[in-house]
């Protein structure tokens, strides 16, 4: 008999147990949702960096626009998403600063958004980089050349601790920093060359690594969105005119509404 009151007591304490301490024992329920509530646009270069150079176009401007532009998009129907620039004027903040402003508003993304060029003028089309080392033989032109800006800033190798956008062997301090927001990082990259392609019916040169400075130490999501070449004269001039600009940032805006509802939903 004893041994039975025992077993009963046992059980008791067994079915009473989710009741006393249900609200100490987390699950998928009573955890909050993640709800992306603030945005860093980088608009790249800027003030004295004009970036690269067209026949006709400045970089530092197409960005600017662009940038504005995806912003304003952003504001209109995502009202709930708190928009941040870098600069939202012709001012230079240093490839430090950047993702700092980032970090220090606890963003939840950082897309910087630049436009190419390359020695072959018939070279076209978009691509968005995440931060990585694959393929960086191969991508390092455009690597050395987006960190190459640091060499305008004063003090600057004591300010990057003597890294050197030129030689491929200071590339080895980018490690894992951003290894934790790879996936997401690739799949805004992809919506946003989705959006290029099938919308805007620019060619995509597709999601690629490279370990740019303003991609190493976001604390959060980060992509690079190249718009196109302004060493290709007809590139250059779609990006000039306002047309050009409001297609490539409603693209962007798109790929940040489609992967916010994505990642809200997971």
């Amino acid at each position: 008999m004893e041994r039975f009151n025992n077993k009963k007591i046992l059980l008791s304490l067994i079915i009473a147990i989710p009741f006393f301490f249900g609200g100490f024992i987390p699950n998928e329920t009573m955890m909050p949702a993640f709800r992306m509530k603030k945005i860093v646009l980088d608009a790249g270069h800027g003030g004295s960096d004009p970036g690269n150079i067209g026949s006709r176009a400045r970089e530092k401007d197409i960005n600017l626009a662009v940038t504005l532009l995806v912003g304003k998009y952003i504001k209109e129907n995502m009202p709930d998403v708190e928009v941040i620039y870098t600069r939202d004027d012709d001012s230079y903040p240093t490839l430090k600063q950047r993702p700092n402003i980032a970090n220090v508003n606890k963003a939840d993304l950082f897309v910087s958004i630049h436009s190419n060029s390359a020695p072959n003028r018939a070279a076209y089309g978009t691509e968005t980089f995440v931060m990585g080392t694959k393929h960086f033989e191969a991508n390092f032109d455009i690597v050395k050349k987006e960190n190459s800006v640091i060499l305008l800033e004063e003090n600057y190798e004591e300010e990057y601790e003597g890294f050197d956008p030129t030689s491929p062997e200071s590339y080895m301090m980018f490690n894992l920093m951003q290894k934790a927001y790879i996936g997401n990082s690739i799949t805004l990259a992809d919506q946003i060359e989705t959006q290029f392609r099938d919308k805007v019916g620019r060619k995509s040169r597709g999601v690629k690594q490279g370990p740019f400075y303003v991609l190493w130490t976001p604390s959060m999501p980060s992509v690079l969105v190249e718009l196109g070449f302004l060493s290709n004269s007809e590139e250059e001039r779609f990006l000039m005119t306002k047309e050009g600009q409001e297609y490539m940032a409603s693209a962007i805006y798109r790929s940040i509404k489609e992967y916010k509802n994505q990642i809200e939903v997971n």
